[in-house]
């Protein structure tokens, strides 16, 4: 593990069934932050659900703006199987790093892939090794979920994305940064079909979906009709809204009911 010092928030001082981690990555060269909802649980080898952000976020996004944690319990007394939800920063440079591994600026994807996940599960009891995983995010998160599930197929049991930009040229929307700052050692490396198709045998179910008023509706499309050509197998879902807060806290349902159908059909 590249995490050569962790600072771990106090359970008598952090707000209710919460952990926040600062990690000290030599990925990074830099300290990150890490939350996560539900670490405290009794249960053990408990499933994890890794939610990245989108571009201008951080760690905390997922519950202070999306209520992430409100829409996993309100699921949870409706029978959704126990989860430990796992929210990190993207690396925090620029409008957002994409989870790539970038030469100069910095390992993001091994942020995620190692640090990130490796610190959750040796020090929490209620996950483990044994824990399945599941990745999803909503824009710049979306897409690095779908990348970052389909590279690392055979360690997710599931993947899900929310209005995901679906290539790096999408990213000229969000942000004024050229584009080559995002280049890649390898010319494949940041492309999402290139991975799904690489792995097709071992990709886990795969979902995503976007608003009809979002501005990546068109990419979104042009995915999933090379998703289709190249016969990977997947769904996708069109709904009312853009690319908006209120959208992704109404929609992150599909995902933790979509992982949860995942959970139960290992179970049986």
């Amino acid at each position: 593990m590249a995490v050569t010092r962790i600072e771990k928030s106090n359970p008598k001082y952090a707000r209710k069934n919460t952990v926040t981690y600062t990690l000290h990555s030599d990925n990074l060269d830099r300290r990150q932050d890490v939350t996560v909802y539900n670490p405290y649980s009794q249960a053990t080898d408990l499933p994890i659900i890794v939610l990245l952000h989108g571009v201008y976020g951080n760690n905390w996004v997922w519950m202070d703006l999306g209520g992430a944690h409100q829409v996993y319990e309100s699921l949870r007394k409706q029978g959704l199987s126990e989860f430990v939800l796992v929210m990190p920063s993207d690396g925090g440079i620029w409008e957002g790093s994409a989870y790539l591994p970038l030469e100069e600026q910095g390992n993001f994807e091994q942020w995620i892939m190692q640090d990130v996940i490796e610190t959750v599960t040796n020090d929490l009891t209620s996950v483990s090794e044994k824990s399945n995983l599941y990745i999803t995010g909503l824009s710049m998160g979306g897409y690095g979920a779908l990348r970052l599930g389909a590279k690392y197929a055979k360690q997710f049991s599931g993947i899900s994305a929310h209005s995901s930009i679906t290539q790096l040229s999408d990213l000229s929307l969000f942000t004024d940064k050229p584009l080559t700052a995002y280049q890649t050692a390898d010319i494949n490396e940041s492309d999402i079909l290139y991975w799904c198709d690489k792995n097709k045998k071992h990709l886990p179910p795969l979902r995503l979906d976007c608003g009809v008023s979002d501005e990546l509706i068109e990419s979104n499309r042009a995915l999933v009709k090379n998703l289709n050509q190249a016969k990977i197998n997947h769904q996708y879902q069109e709904m009312s809204g853009g690319h908006e807060w209120p959208y992704w806290n109404t929609h992150l349902v599909k995902t933790l009911e979509f992982f949860d159908h995942i959970e139960k059909s290992k179970s049986k």
